[in-house]
């Protein structure tokens, strides 16, 4: 999870994640976790700057084939150049 999408952000006067879309979002995550346990694989879940995380995961695990993300929207096309 970015802060930079929950914590203070706003678009258009309104903040940019409310307190229920940000409920709605850790329970669909945690919903996928569990989903996902079921069937013998994980979720991993971070919070930060991505730019930061995805780097920190890829020193962790020592070899990563591919960096994919799903949803291209400015803030991710922003970030992307970063990593």
């Amino acid at each position: 999870f970015d802060p930079r999408h929950y914590l203070g952000t706003h678009c258009y006067g309104f903040p940019k994640t409310g307190p229920h879309r940000l409920r709605f979002l850790l329970e669909s995550v945690k919903d996928l976790r569990e989903t996902l346990k079921k069937k013998g694989s994980t979720l991993v879940v971070r919070k930060g700057k991505p730019e930061d995380v995805v780097c920190d995961l890829i020193t962790q695990l020592g070899s990563v084939r591919a960096v994919v993300f799903h949803e291209e929207v400015r803030e991710i096309l922003e970030l992307k150049d970063k990593i």
